[in-house]
């Protein structure tokens, strides 16, 4: 699948592009791997919400090797050959999927945070990929344009109360918010299969589920040609335990497949 060079101009220059149907054919997959995770939740699964708030937002991640739909639309879709040509990379390697259900009805915003400060890897050449089973409107992804570029990380913290556990908060920016500081906030309307592809340094959150129907998203993160291992000053996430890497190594081929070159 060839993407047209003006979406990877603005991919570069804004940090996050929609690129419609991309799994389009993998919506069944995707939705079955979806009811699979949370009846089977992995040892990463989290319910993120507090006592009093209502519906339900449940995440998840790292189980596509023990959930076979999930593997499928890894290793068979598009996802690999589109997310080496939008990071401008020879190959792409996949670095981890997540699911992220909201319920109707559930007022929880996923807070505005940038990927890279929790991950282990680092480089420019990075995408994720976050596409739903419904069609989505207000529920879905919002990017920060150029948020990518910005100077320094914006300071990660735990979702489900919003706290800080880095420490040296003076080498991040603190959480903005992006509507009440005028920045531009790009979002789009969602068909079942439509795709935001976005950096890993790009600002983003979705508002609350208040429709009546659900939000089953799907989200698969590849890395390009310049990423590395580094350490970070506190635990990440995904932690991969036991991966035995050291810093300034691509990360290992074994655990994270190259799916796909130019």
């Amino acid at each position: 699948m060839k993407i047209d060079p003006t979406l990877v101009d603005a991919f570069q220059r804004d940090g996050a592009v929609v690129v419609r149907g991309l799994f389009a054919d993998w919506i069944d997959e995707i939705a079955q791997g979806i009811e699979q995770n949370m009846a089977e939740p992995g040892p990463y699964a989290a319910e993120n919400l507090q006592d009093g708030e209502r519906g339900r937002f449940f995440d998840d991640y790292c189980n596509w090797t023990r959930i076979s739909p999930f593997e499928q639309v890894i290793r068979r879709s598009q996802a690999g050959a589109v997310a080496a040509q939008l990071m401008a990379s020879k190959q792409a390697q996949f670095f981890h999927d997540h699911v992220l259900v909201k319920e109707p009805g559930t007022a929880k915003a996923t807070p505005w945070h940038q990927d890279s400060p929790y991950y282990f890897v680092e480089g420019e050449q990075t995408v994720s990929f976050w596409t739903t089973v419904e069609p989505v409107t207000n529920a879905t992804l919002r990017c920060v344009a150029g948020s990518h570029h910005w100077p320094k990380p914006v300071l990660p913290t735990r979702w489900l109360k919003e706290d800080k556990f880095y420490p040296n908060e003076e080498d991040y920016i603190p959480v903005p918010d992006p509507d009440a500081e005028g920045m531009k906030v790009l979002e789009w309307h969602l068909e079942p299969g439509d795709a935001v592809a976005f950096n890993f340094k790009t600002l983003h959150g979705a508002r609350g589920n208040t429709a009546t129907q659900r939000r089953r998203a799907f989200s698969l993160r590849f890395v390009g040609d310049d990423a590395r291992y580094v350490e970070r000053p506190g635990p990440t996430s995904p932690p991969f335990p036991g991966h035995d890497m050291m810093a300034g190594q691509r990360l290992r081929e074994d655990w994270f497949p190259v799916i796909s070159g130019q």
